[in-house]
């Protein structure tokens, strides 16, 4: 999947994204719609819109089914994710994730939980090299 559709994807479409990648086969856009209307209040012609957008991305696929479109996923989530935090992390802090980690641990405590996952991560982390 080319890096450039992943990172071009918006808050909105990403939200119709995660539909497509949570469902267990194509979806109808009155399917995406009725899934949506939960969390977002947006009128049927949005969510079209974004259909068609992601379509012309190259983020998704359809094929005619009758009178409709069955709608699924092209880009994949862990794709999408990598690119989401790989250009996040270049973007505010140069790359490196020690100051991202600092910078969410001066902004808010850390939960002790936190703290013992991010622990085991750097173990793992050691234990790899």
């Amino acid at each position: 999947m080319n890096d450039d559709i992943a990172t071009s994807i918006s808050a909105a479409e990403s939200r119709v994204m995660d539909i497509l990648w949570h469902a267990a086969s194509p979806l109808t856009a009155d399917q995406i719609i009725a899934a949506l209307a939960d969390t977002e209040h947006w009128q049927a012609v949005t969510v079209k819109t974004l259909l068609n957008r992601l379509l012309k991305k190259g983020a998704i696929g359809a094929q005619k089914d009758g009178r409709r479109f069955l709608y699924h996923a092209v880009l994949q989530r862990d794709a999408w994710l990598s690119s989401e935090s790989e250009s996040l992390l270049q973007r505010l802090f140069g790359g490196r994730i020690a100051p991202l980690v600092a910078h969410f641990g001066s902004r808010s405590k850390l939960s002790q939980a936190d703290i013992h996952e991010l622990r085991k991560l750097i173990d793992e982390l050691d234990d790899g090299e």
